[in-house]
């Protein structure tokens, strides 16, 4: 079917004039209503007369007649940014995010805004599994992964300050990306914690991930180099949290690997990372509790137990204590090259294992956290099912500002998974 065409092909088709644009988000549209009242993916959709009107109107651009679902913390001009609260249940933003303005330069359409988690923290939105209702689709990026699971979009963008980006990727079955910190710019996005917050993007393979990066980077698609690549597969202090069937992911990838005759050797990281979490919370809390201090003196009974914590801890941390853990995040992005010393990206595990059952919570980011803190480019795809046939993925981690390596490593992978 048409509206679940990858990005690049949709693209493609589109510029060859072989695929109508208004048929194709005709088509698109279609498929959002008849499975939006399961899915709960989005918050507020852009009708369908306007989207006609306004594919006709851009008429160029290599993105030209390609819906992008977008995370309901990205300001659009269209749309309503609600960044999953109430309190904003009616906020039209007089401007577009920085993200969104390219999007549309390159002739991309705001298709909707997906549901994102209370100001992308611990509340989750309705959004289902697409794969099993009773399952969390993760978050915060909820609503993003879910669509592009779903073949309702090919391309949609979300967040991560912790794992709202990987870690739903993985539940939901999809390629999610998330850049170094600062290349995809975040102006124009709810803030949550500023030395930690990334846009990101989801697609449903690694092509398209690719294709859609150099895209926004205004960069052509680069041919790839032909160094073998050299990949770490990761021992962590939280490897204990993983299910059997995420570690015997992680084995069996190994072995695939192996027998492309791609380079895997053993990397552990320092036990010192055991309790790096505590750094990465007084960061992310003291940041998050100036953003949301007014929200708890003016709507105090419109917000969640869960912002209140979050105020009530970041305001609890000492200046001394603050400064201390953003030492300590200097100090680690100089010692975790040390870590990529002989390989050019880590393999690691994208979450737990597959999406928890229940809706109430999102999972945990425990395999994510740690390159948010430290603001390194990560990709997740899907290689795996589970016994209850939910995805299963595995993560790779690049050097700080190799993002474009760490995406030609994970083409190969994929490749290298496909074919094993």
């Amino acid at each position: 079917m048409q509206e679940q065409l990858g990005l690049i092909e949709a693209s493609q088709q589109i510029q060859a004039g072989k695929l109508d644009p208004k048929k194709y988000l005709q088509a698109c549209f279609a498929r959002a209503t008849e499975l939006e009242p399961e899915l709960h993916a989005f918050v507020n959709r852009t009708s369908l007369d306007m989207l006609l009107r306004n594919v006709g109107e851009t008429n160029s651009g290599p993105l030209w007649g390609i819906p992008v679902a977008v995370k309901d913390i990205i300001n659009t001009v269209e749309l309503p940014t609600t960044n999953g609260s109430p309190i904003y249940k009616y906020h039209q933003a007089t401007s577009d995010a920085e993200i969104i303005h390219l999007i549309k330069k390159l002739g991309g359409l705001v298709f909707g805004k997906t549901v994102t988690t209370e100001f992308a923290w611990r509340n989750p939105g309705p959004t289902v599994n697409p794969w099993n209702p009773l399952h969390t689709p993760g978050g915060s990026s909820s609503g993003s992964a879910a669509v592009v699971a779903k073949g309702i979009v090919p391309f949609s963008l979300g967040s991560q300050t912790l794992g709202s980006i990987i870690r739903p990727a993985a539940y939901c079955g999809v390629v999610g990306f998330k850049a170094s910190y600062g290349v995809i710019p975040t102006s124009g996005v709810f803030p949550f914690s500023h030395s930690l917050d990334h846009v990101g993007l989801f697609t449903r393979s690694v092509a398209d991930m690719i294709f859609a990066f150099n895209l926004l980077m205004q960069r052509p698609n680069q041919a790839a180099t032909q160094q073998s690549p050299r990949i770490g597969i990761l021992k962590t202090p939280f490897d204990a949290k993983m299910s059997d069937e995420q570690a015997r992911t992680l084995e069996l990838t190994v072995l695939k690997l192996a027998k492309a005759n791609i380079s895997v050797q053993a990397v552990e990281l320092p036990l010192s990372y055991a309790t790096v979490l505590e750094s990465i919370f007084c960061v992310i809390e003291t940041e998050a509790a100036i953003v949301h201090q007014h929200h708890i003196e003016k709507h105090s009974t419109e917000i969640s137990e869960h912002i209140h914590a979050l105020v009530e801890n970041g305001s609890a941390y000492t200046p001394a204590q603050y400064s201390a853990a953003l030492q300590l995040q200097a100090h680690l992005k100089e010692e975790i090259k040390q870590s990529f010393q002989g390989v050019d990206v880590l393999l690691t595990a994208p979450a737990t294992g597959e999406a928890p059952l229940g809706l109430q919570a999102t999972g945990d980011p425990i395999f994510c956290s740690l390159w948010s803190f430290l603001g390194l480019p990560a990709i997740t795809m899907p290689v795996a099912r589970s016994k209850n046939n939910l995805p299963l993925g595995i993560q790779l981690v690049g050097q700080l500002q190799q993002d474009t390596r760490l995406l030609e490593i994970a083409k190969v992978v994929e490749a290298a998974l496909a074919a094993g």
